[in-house]
């Protein structure tokens, strides 16, 4: 039943600009789907969707390229990403905080990911705002670089 359902999102996500979670469970269940707020958001966890811009420049889900790998390779499409949603970057403590597009924390989040900085243990995403833990404070301003030159 999830590989089924998981199929089904990819083909809702190409097929319409989907903005919310809330409208990828409708389209859902008008499918014949029964699924819960929490299992949509395993799912797109599980399948990497992320938000990028859509036609009329609203956030929508997407399923970004790996190219087959099992871990993401950086591209020029995260390196837009970046470019397009990224505010600002911010220090605090161990922390970086990025501020992002309203909406697009998820997709500019993935690019980092994607980027392979070592001396991030993880991040967390919201929609607007990251948090990436570094394993020192002292490494931040490294790592704040190595974002921006991207």
């Amino acid at each position: 039943m999830k590989r089924t359902r998981q199929s089904k999102i990819r083909e809702l996500i190409s097929q319409y600009e989907i903005e919310t979670q809330e409208e990828l469970g409708r389209r859902l269940m008008e499918a014949g789907f029964a699924v819960t707020q929490a299992t949509i958001s395993r799912d797109i966890r599980e399948l990497a969707l992320t938000k990028v811009a859509g036609k009329d420049g609203r956030p929508k889900y997407a399923a970004m390229d790996y190219g087959g790998n099992p871990s993401p390779v950086y591209s020029g499409r995260y390196a837009r990403v970046l470019q397009e949603g990224l505010v600002s970057l911010r220090q605090a403590d161990n922390l970086v905080v990025i501020k992002t597009v309203s909406g697009m924390a998820m997709a500019v989040a993935a690019a980092i990911d994607a980027l392979g900085i070592e001396e991030i243990v993880g991040s967390i995403a919201g929609d607007d705002t990251i948090m990436c833990a570094v394993e020192t404070a002292e490494l931040v301003p490294g790592v704040i670089e190595k974002i921006r030159r991207q």
